[in-house]
């Protein structure tokens, strides 16, 4: 019998064809999908000198805005299919398949300036979430930067909703964000944060760590 994770796998395997054509429909929970994925870019603020890292790149949309930077790119995944796709658009990037709840795969730098995620952490428990994003800090550069956008909401009240507007399409296996909880637990983590909301379900986080005296 399958793992839940080996499901998951199969399912982005399966998407991964036809995962550019089904991003562009203004609905829940992918409505704003370029908006958030420009927001990211610009959020980032991302040097032709600098090394960034793409979270979760799978067919490499928010990659290819990215590396028109000239940045150092890499980026992992934990879907084959979706690295073929993106390597075919990035050659000149670094991809790694790599599970985020396992060890980082061998080969990924110690060092990013910036790390970036679109539509990756819903996946997690939001003290996943917290866990995941401590370890990524572990790897940027103290004057670096973490920016996160996803299915997210501004608080509880816009979330439910939306839950109840969209029944149909809600999956309560997810776990969408909402900014007003989850930026007083990444505060109390030691990050400083920004949070921007860019469509009715969708928003991004740039996070700092601060600074220990």
């Amino acid at each position: 019998m399958k793992t839940s994770r080996e499901d998951r796998v199969d399912l982005f395997d399966r998407w991964a064809e036809t995962y550019d054509r089904s991003v562009g429909a203004d609905s829940f929970p992918l409505a704003g999908y370029d908006d958030i994925l420009d927001t990211i870019v610009r959020l980032a603020e991302i040097e032709p000198d600098h090394c960034s890292l793409d979270v979760g790149i799978g067919t490499g949309a928010l990659a290819e805005r990215i590396a028109a930077s000239g940045c150092a790119l890499w980026g992992i995944d934990f879907s084959e299919e979706m690295l073929k796709r993106a390597r075919a658009k990035l050659p000149a990037a670094r991809l790694l398949r790599a599970n985020l709840l396992e060890s980082w795969p061998e080969g990924l730098p110690n060092r990013f300036d910036r790390v970036v995620s679109a539509y990756v952490f819903h996946e997690f428990a939001d003290g996943v979430k917290v866990r995941l994003i401590e370890d990524l800090a572990g790897r940027v550069a103290l004057d670096g930067r973490i920016v996160i956008g996803d299915v997210a909401f501004p608080d509880a009240r816009a979330l439910d909703e939306c839950r109840r507007a969209w029944r149909t399409a809600w999956d309560e296996a997810e776990h969408y964000w909402t900014a007003e909880s989850m930026q007083r637990v990444l505060e109390d983590a030691g990050f400083a944060v920004k949070y921007e909301q860019v469509s009715f379900c969708g928003g991004v986080f740039s996070l700092q760590r601060v600074a220990v005296s």
